[in-house]
């Protein structure tokens, strides 16, 4: 039996609501994602500008190099831990955006060494593949039905294995660890870009509704592709890379 009329229009009524609705939330999680690799490039922009500014002012330089090193990897980690317990506790976006870009600049300085040990061509070659490396992976986590929660934890242990690992080969000196630490480093943050940008999208359909904590989420979730990143070219630099 054909449906009545008024039912028909009715679930015609509630289907286009649904459409709206979903094409309302795809252009909101678009936007999230934008914004959330806006602030992780403005980051990565704040760290490079003050990695060649520390190699080129000498009384920075030696600051950085004369004692003020550790004092600053310090600070760094402090700053980190506290950035993201104030992110879940309710910090204002805008004081956590600047936060982020404080720490931004903090591994700027630490970080400005690797212009100094490494070529500039080097340098270069690292940085277009990590990049190239980062943007595939964060395209297919965005994009991919395949759920990567599981992976996610996998990768976080094979971080905290290479750590370790680069801890113990201080003492070590071994070549073969150093290569070995490298090539997981590699398969691990890039195996966390499309982990973590899957999980912006998770966050996005849970908290679509609440402004306030997006805007918070967006910093969270740059913070961890800012750290992704730059763990992606290091390791990438150390394997591949040409030492001055």
């Amino acid at each position: 039996m054909n449906q009545p009329y008024w039912d028909q229009n009715k679930s015609n009524y509630w289907k286009d609501q649904g459409l709206q609705t979903n094409a309302a939330q795809s252009q909101g999680l678009q936007q999230f994602m934008v914004q959330t690799y806006t602030w992780m490039a403005l980051g990565l922009a704040v760290t490079g500008f003050l990695a060649f500014f520390t190699v080129s002012f000498e009384p920075l330089l030696h600051f950085v190099f004369g004692g003020g090193l550790f004092p600053l990897i310090i600070a760094e980690i402090a700053l980190v831990i506290y950035l993201n317990y104030a992110l879940n506790k309710g910090i204002h976006p805008t004081k956590g955006l600047a936060l982020f870009l404080l720490y931004s600049a903090l591994n700027g300085l630490t970080i400005s060494g690797v212009l100094l040990a490494y070529t500039m061509t080097s340098v270069s070659q690292a940085f277009f593949l990590s990049a190239g490396m980062f943007i595939g992976m964060s395209f297919y986590g965005y994009v991919t039905k395949k759920d990567l929660s599981g992976y996610g934890s996998f990768f976080m242990m094979a971080v905290f294995g290479i750590f370790l690992a680069m801890v113990v080969n201080l003492f070590l000196g071994s070549p073969a660890i150093e290569l070995l630490v490298s090539l997981v480093g590699v398969l691990a943050f890039t195996g966390l870009a499309a982990y973590d940008a899957q999980k912006l999208k998770h966050f996005y359909s849970v908290h679509h509704s609440d402004s306030q904590g997006l805007a918070r989420l967006s910093i969270q979730g740059a913070l961890s592709l800012y750290l992704d990143f730059i763990n992606l070219f290091l390791f990438v630099l150390r394997l591949l890379g040409r030492r001055r």
